[in-house]
Parts: structure tokens; C-alpha cells; sequence
């Protein structure tokens, strides 16, 4: 199939940047949606132009890093999928496809569609981890998890971390990922001693890095690729005012 691209090109932050216009010919309905890119820089190259800069890593729909916003909407218009698992046999010959990156202010653009999404990092750093001491791993069913805990648990946890939720969301939000990173340590007994201080430490850098509250669209939820319900965003909230409540 052929397909004209219509691709944001950006040197960096400060550039203004600009849609450029690519063809991308021959391309087999079998490839990812990445292996198409793929092919379209192996042809710029070939013409001296400088290839389109993508960010990408496992192309398995685990590590999240495949960032675009496809015919605006992150990673596409399939549901439950990344880029890297978008697949040209959803698209049609002679179809016009618009990519960009994330856009939110505390996403700024590294390069073309490429952004730094460090500022996950730094909310992960205030609190997204147990540090207490709690010994070597238990043997299976040591530790008593009633299943409706550790059901919620893995839920949260399916988050990739990749960010559509914020380039989804009218107001840059990060709750369903700051909410489900929250969520899943607080469901389970090795997250309870700092359980207080997580909350508070996640959101208050959350505000800090310059995210958007919530205020209930559920384009996150329609946008994330692990389908990551917006109940955790409910629990967060009743996380914090428990924190707020302890003073700790």
C-alpha cells in the first residue's frame, strides 16, 4: 500500500517546529506501525534528508516508549494498543496519516517526535518504590493477600508508564498514572508502611512537574493501552485525604 505522511518535525524545545509532507510506498499491511517509520527514514536517508526521530525500544507493547499520536490519538485508534503493535493492515491504500508527539508542558519535545518524559521519573523518585527493609522473598502464600487485593494490584500495575494519559487528557493530567503506581503498592502489605508518605510525596511532584488535574473526561482511560481503569484515580484521592488525615 502507499500512504502520505503528514509527520511534526522539530530540531528541539525551542524550535517552532512544522507538519512536514512524506510518502510512504510499498509498504507491507503485515509491519508495525514502527517498521512502516522504519522504512520511510530508510528512504529519506537514501535522498539525504534527515530521518524522522521516533522514540522506540521492546516493539512488544511492554516498555511504553513508542510515543505517538496517530491521526490524533495516542498510539492510534486501535484500543488496548501501543504503537509498536498498530499494524499497517488497519489502515487503507492511499490513506493520509497525521503523527505527532505527546504534547503537554511537562512533556517538552527532545527532537521531531521524540519527548522528555523524565518528569514520571522524578514523581517515581518521591515515592514510587518501598525502601523498608522487609527481608528476603517470602515463599508463595507466605504472606496472606486476600485475591481481591492482589487482583487490584496487578491491574495497576499493567501501567507501562508510556504517557498517552497525559497527551490524552483537555488538562495534561497524570493522575491514571501517578494513581495506579500509588494504587498498586497500597494494595499490598510490603507498601503499607510508607504508605502515607508515597501519597503525598507523588502528588505534591506531580503538581511540581506542571501536570493538569483531573477533571473526569476518561480520555485517559479510552487512550491507555493496558486499559487502566480510572477507579485508581478515585483511590488515590482517598489515599491522599487518609495521608492529609495522618499529617505524615
Amino acid at each position: 500500500m502507499n500512504l502520505t505522511l503528514y509527520v511534526w518535525r522539530q530540531k528541539d524545545a525551542n524550535d517552532k517546529g512544522r507538519m512536514e509532507k512524506y510518502a510512504a510506498k510499498d509498504i507491507n499491511e503485515h509491519m508495525s506501525f514502527l517498521e512502516m517509520l522504519d522504512v520511510v527514514n530508510e528512504d529519506l536517508a537514501q535522498q539525504g534528508i534527515e530521518p524522522i526521530a521516533f522514540d522506540h525500544d521492546c516493539r512488544e507493547g511492554i516498555c511504553g516508549t513508542c510515543s505517538l499520536v496517530v491521526n490524533g490519538r495516542p498510539h492510534g485508534h486501535e484500543t488496548g494498543t501501543t504503537v509498536c503493535q498498530l499494524h499497517m493492515r488497519h489502515f487503507k491504500d492511499g490513506d493520509s496519516i497525521y503523527i505527532e508527539p505527546w504534547r503537554a508542558k511537562a512533556f517538552p519535545v527532545v527532537r521531531d517526535l521524540i519527548v522528555d518524559r523524565s518528569a514520571f521519573d522524578r514523581i517515581m523518585q518521591a515515592g514510587g518504590f518501598v525502601s523498608v527493609n522487609t527481608g528476603s522473598a517470602q515463599d508463595a502464600n507466605s504472606i496472606p493477600i486476600s485475591k481481591e487485593a492482589a487482583d487490584t494490584a496487578m491491574d495497576a500495575a499493567a501501567c507501562i508508564g508510556c504517557g498517552a494519559c497525559v497527551a490524552a487528557c483537555p488538562n495534561a493530567s497524570a493522575m491514571l498514572f501517578v494513581s495506579a503506581k500509588i494504587s498498586q503498592l497500597a494494595s499490598l502489605p510490603q507498601g503499607q508502611a510508607e504508605r502515607e508518605r508515597r501519597a503525598r510525596g507523588m502528588i505534591a511532584q506531580m503538581d511540581a512537574e506542571g501536570f493538569g488535574n483531573c477533571t473526569n473526561f476518561y480520555e485517559c482511560e479510552a487512550a491507555c493501552p493496558k486499559e487502566i481503569p480510572v477507579k485508581f484515580i478515585a483511590k488515590m484521592n482517598r489515599e491522599y485525604m487518609r495521608a492529609l488525615a495522618k499529617g505524615k
